[in-house]
């Protein structure tokens, strides 16, 4: 599926109309970056620039100016024969303007030139914030040039604005055929994490089921990972953001699978958790149910007009309870609820938006308040419990036991709907999947 025309068309539209007259935005797309010696990084555009324009070319820059009408006009790498042989073709500057359906295209040599002749007599200049380090100088010098032809009639922009509370703001609520790119990536995710769970059999080490996990996503037609892929075994998943995948399997532990395809530039993002021999050892399956219903609990909350925290404190309610009643936490249900005692054993918030970016853009809070659930948005939800080794205050069964479960849900009318369906997810489900793939590990 690629994304029609019209929906960046409609982007740029809707952005537009929420900014006064006389304003210019300005929006990269970013650069190649080295590796190391002449090797890249694999390109990916800025998500606001693809947002806009669905163009997935380095080194262009898209102006969208609002004066009389909205114009757009966008700069990219000029046709190059030479480097088109050893680097790929470039859409080059005399198709963009009808390829990607904006007003006019320039060369990127021409960005110094262009951009001094858009600016003239615009008296806001919007560009986020967050980049602005990279177009702060260029950005002066453009505008002391303007002002320089103050006597010839021409006005220079007098503000300097960030894009980002505007821009962010509309990907929070994401269209129809955002959500339909989303439920795509989740899909693919489910796919990946059915594959890694079904390699476990076959695996000795965590990267080679980050290789069946991700050679999988690759069949579905992704183009790439939406993050780098997290495979952490036995002690490692207690690493929250563990991305080596190095470590031996050792039998009897836990794995512990974060990762998720990217599909239209829009992320899956989904964590499973799963015996390496495909049995739960009855503390790990203990542990186990508590999350998942810590899970459910948080998801049962989501729909329109609840405010975001509740998901957390649905998640912290469920699992302070169960810790209390394994031993792992000791008082009173409330007090340690206050007294955030469950923190140290699950030391994250519940979910995070998602949508180009899998900790996508947009505002948690507003004016200090945390924000209400919209139909549109959507999130993930993951609660866990993490019980390193160091917890020498526990019971030695417990440790070395890392959990998360985590599924992506789109805020409907009604509620929510999980996009990440088709996993097995209570203990028994799992055990069932996963015995047709174990051959003589189970033993």
């Amino acid at each position: 599926m690629t994304l029609p025309l019209s929906f960046y068309q409609e982007n740029r539209q809707k952005l537009m109309a929420q900014l006064p007259d006389n304003s210019v935005v300005i929006v990269p797309s970013g650069g190649e970056k080295i590796r190391n010696r002449d090797v890249e990084f694999l390109f990916r555009p800025e998500s606001d620039f693809f947002y806009l324009t669905g163009f997935g070319e380095p080194d262009s820059v898209l102006v969208l100016m609002k004066m009389d009408d909205v114009e757009s006009h966008l700069f990219v790498r000029p046709k190059d024969p030479k480097q088109e042989t050893w680097q790929g073709r470039r859409l080059g500057v005399e198709c963009a303007a009808e390829t990607l359906g904006v007003n006019h295209a320039w060369c990127i040599d021409e960005l110094d030139e262009g951009i001094l002749s858009l600016l003239e007599n615009s008296a806001s200049v919007y560009l986020s914030f967050s980049q602005s380090s990279d177009w702060v100088i260029s950005l002066y010098e453009w505008i002391s040039e303007l002002k320089k032809k103050i006597r010839q009639g021409v006005e220079a922009p007098h503000q300097i604005c960030d894009l980002d509370p505007v821009l962010h703001e509309m990907r929070v609520i994401k269209s129809e055929v955002e959500i339909k790119c989303l439920r795509q990536a989740a899909a693919i995710s489910v796919q990946g994490h059915l594959a890694a769970m079904k390699s476990v059999s076959s695996s000795s080490f965590e990267y080679q089921v980050q290789a069946e996990l991700e050679a999988e996503f690759v069949r579905q037609g992704s183009p790439r990972v939406a993050f780098n892929s997290i495979i952490a075994s036995g002690k490692n998943a207690c690493v929250l953001h563990y991305t080596e995948n190095r470590s031996a399997i050792e039998p009897g532990v836990l794995v512990l699978v974060d990762a998720g395809a990217e599909w239209q530039g829009y992320a899956g993002d989904i964590t499973s958790t799963f015996p390496a021999n495909g049995v739960f050892s009855p503390a790990q399956a203990q542990l186990y149910t508590l999350v998942l219903n810590a899970q459910q609990a948080a998801i049962r909350t989501i729909k329109p007009g609840v405010s975001y925290d509740v998901v957390h404190q649905a998640s912290v309610q469920v699992l302070t309870q169960g810790l209390l009643e394994l031993g792992l936490l000791k008082g009173s249900l409330e007090q340690l609820i206050e007294d955030e005692a469950f923190k140290c054993f699950f030391m994250h918030g519940t979910g995070h938006w998602l949508g180009m970016d899998v900790h996508d853009v947009g505002q948690y809070k507003k004016q200090q308040k945390w924000r209400s659930f919209e139909v549109g948005m959507v999130l993930t939800v993951e609660p866990g419990l993490y019980i390193s080794a160091e917890h020498s205050q526990v019971d030695s069964k417990w440790h070395n036991i890392g959990i998360r479960i985590e599924d992506d849900v789109v805020v409907t009318e009604s509620g929510c709907e999980i996009l990440t369906k088709g996993l097995p997810r209570t203990v028994n489900e799992i055990e069932t999947w996963m015995r047709p793939f174990l051959g003589t590990k189970a033993s």
